[in-house]
């Protein structure tokens, strides 16, 4: 059996906890490898790590950092198909949505390749007589990412290329359930050129998330995962004087108005409600149905639901297993929940007949009809393939229902009415709004991150948000006798 263990300065490094966790094909519900679960002094080894390399990696060149951003990007982009296979071998989504993952990571990675324009600062000359005022943006130093299973290497990707680009050294503790993906981007962002300890990664649990957050040489905090945890993440962390964000859990609706193309809203909803099982944190689980559309619109959501195909994602299948048996086990419950309460199951998920080993953690698209919110399938994040159906007369009705909701991630809405669609990204309460689009994550250079109970903190995730977040401002006033004459060089100036 395999030992996943941790990469700390430049090379592997195997902890002294004792601890550690498994790590499964949730295709064959077998355990593939054990991962090291580290200690709060394994934590502090890397953090060191880190600080002896922050201070060097900070006065690097914007020219020497891009060329390895670039360099890590030719890297990744080489072997995407390779990040993917290790993907869905630890989490189980299928090939062609872990290649997407990897196509979205690579933006970041490219945007990150022009931090030199994003790192820019302002000049003001002659605010008093020769005197003259500019701004500059630095580094913090040691950060940390903490980051979900679901994203092994998009959310990862999120933070670590803007964060090194900026200066900074990086702390990266992975999901214990997938760790391998992260591993792979550590050892290549070392063979692109990165020194030494600025980029470490750590595996483990809530005591190497306490570690992270509680040590003082580590000056901000990213995380990715529940609400619940990333409140605690942004109370405990700012508690210590840390910068921290912390992007916590989401109920995405859909709003579907009596004017819309009900075959494209159909397509989106299953898309939207089913890729990587429902486990995405931009999922759509909630489908609001503006009257008289609803019927008609289950109809045809579960014309195309019964088609998809539930299996191991490497037989290239629609729809993978969820990441394990525990969570496979919990969202089941959440079925009997909707059952019990008196929601219709149109299309049941427990019956889904998988093409995959019996052992796998299986739970085929499940689809509910006339959900209301006070079921825990509408109030809860599921996190897995159930998409409920919620009835509502008016639009008005259906943007009260959605800005009632506590979470503020991401919605869509559905229509061919311009008038209502400006209207509704108006007047909804959530940070990140698709119009005829399911699924409205930004692209790299724009921030990704919700509003409400999904957000914790001021700054969202990559894009300008990003580079602010890893860097803080300065304001330099300058007053200078007049330059003497400094010879003559006919070279050619270069950048090193």
């Amino acid at each position: 059996m395999d030992v996943i263990g941790h990469f700390v300065d430049g090379k592997p490094f195997s902890g002294s906890s004792g601890r550690h966790g498994d790590v499964f094909d949730p295709a064959t519900g077998r355990r593939t490898a054990r991962v090291e679960l580290a200690s709060a002094a394994d934590v502090a080894v890397a953090v060191e790590a880190a600080g002896r390399a922050a201070r060097l990696w900070r006065d690097a060149s914007l020219a020497r950092r891009t060329a390895v951003l670039f360099a890590f990007r030719e890297l990744v982009h080489a072997r995407r198909d390779r990040l993917a296979e290790v993907i869905t071998a630890e989490h189980g989504k299928v090939l062609a949505d872990a290649a997407g993952e990897v196509q979205r990571g690579l933006e970041i990675i490219e945007y990150a390749c022009g931090i030199p324009s994003a790192l820019r600062g302002g000049f003001s000359e002659n605010v008093s007589t020769e005197v003259d005022s500019y701004t500059l943006r630095q580094p913090l130093g040691v950060v940390a990412v903490i980051s979900p299973f679901n994203f092994p290497a998009m959310v990862p990707l999120w933070f670590l290329p803007i964060a090194v680009g900026c200066g900074n050294a990086v702390v990266l503790k992975p999901s214990e359930k997938d760790p391998s993906a992260a591993l792979l981007l550590a050892r290549w962002f070392a063979e692109a050129g990165l020194p030494d300890g600025v980029l470490n990664v750590v595996n483990g649990d809530a005591e190497a998330v306490d570690a992270l957050l509680d040590h003082p040489g580590v000056k901000a905090v990213s995380f990715v995962g529940s609400t619940l945890v990333a409140r605690y993440v942004h109370q405990r962390g700012t508690a210590a004087g840390k910068r921290v964000q912390a992007l916590g859990g989401a109920k995405n609706h859909m709003v579907v108005l009596p004017d819309a193309d009900l075959d494209l809203a159909a397509d989106a909803a299953v898309n939207a409600g089913f890729g990587s099982a429902g486990e995405r944190c931009m999922a759509i689980s909630a489908l609001v149905a503006v009257e008289p559309v609803a019927d008609a619109l289950v109809g045809r959501i579960a014309e195309r639901m019964r088609r998809l195909r539930t299996g191991d994602g490497r037989r290239g299948c629609d729809m993978g297993p969820l990441v394990t048996a525990a969570h496979a086990a919990r969202v089941r419950s959440y079925v009997e929940a909707g059952v019990a309460a008196g929601a219709v199951p149109v299309v049941d998920g427990r019956d889904v007949e998988p093409d995959g080993d019996a052992d796998g953690f299986w739970l085929g698209p499940t689809l509910f009809d006339h959900v209301t919110p006070d079921m825990s399938i509408y109030t809860d994040e599921i996190f897995g393939p159930v998409l409920g159906v919620l009835r509502v007369g008016s639009y008005d009705e259906a943007v009260e229902l959605v800005n009632a909701n506590p979470y503020g991630n991401g919605t869509a809405i559905f229509t061919n009415d311009g008038g209502a669609a400006r209207r509704y990204q108006h007047e909804v309460e959530v940070g990140m709004v698709g119009v005829n689009v399911p699924i409205p994550v930004p692209m790299a250079y724009y921030s990704f991150g919700g509003w409400k109970a999904s957000l914790f903190g001021d700054l969202h995730a990559h894009g300008e948000d990003g580079v602010r977040f890893f860097t803080r401002g300065k304001v330099v006033t300058s007053r200078w006798p007049d330059p003497r004459h400094g010879g003559v060089n006919l070279g050619f100036p270069t950048q090193t």
